[in-house]
């Protein structure tokens, strides 16, 4: 079992930053991919950006590429997610994820994830 729980979200203007972070709890943390997905109002929930279990590799959905970056401090159990110049259409419900098998990718599958957090409100007011 992995529990996750997602903490940063907010209201921030548009071109504004935020950092979110998921701390993890359960098994091995360095041993599983972790990604970040989202939820806009009325749409179905879209990958953002996942990392491996190294943090070696990482990659993005082409809408948050050179804003979002992703990282892992595996001695502290927590995957960040650094948002910058936010725009009115990165509003959503951010949820973390991990993919615990972790043989291959990471990947931006929404089904290879086995545990989700329960998610955090992020808001950009124009």
């Amino acid at each position: 079992q992995v529990q996750l729980i997602e903490s940063g979200g907010g209201l921030v203007q548009a071109g504004g930053s935020l950092r979110l972070s998921c701390a993890a709890s359960g098994r091995t943390f360095r041993n599983y991919h972790l990604g970040w997905f989202r939820q806009a109002p009325g749409k179905e929930r879209e990958f953002v950006t996942t990392i491996s279990w190294s943090g070696g590799s990482t990659y993005y959905a082409d809408s948050v590429k050179g804003r979002f970056t992703i990282s892992r401090d595996n001695a502290k159990n927590t995957v960040y997610l650094q948002m910058n110049s936010l725009k009115p259409e990165d509003t959503a419900v951010y949820y973390c994820a991990a993919d615990i098998d972790a043989v291959v990718g990471p990947y931006s599958i929404e089904s290879l994830y086995e545990y989700w957090g329960q998610g955090t409100q992020v808001t950009v007011s124009s």
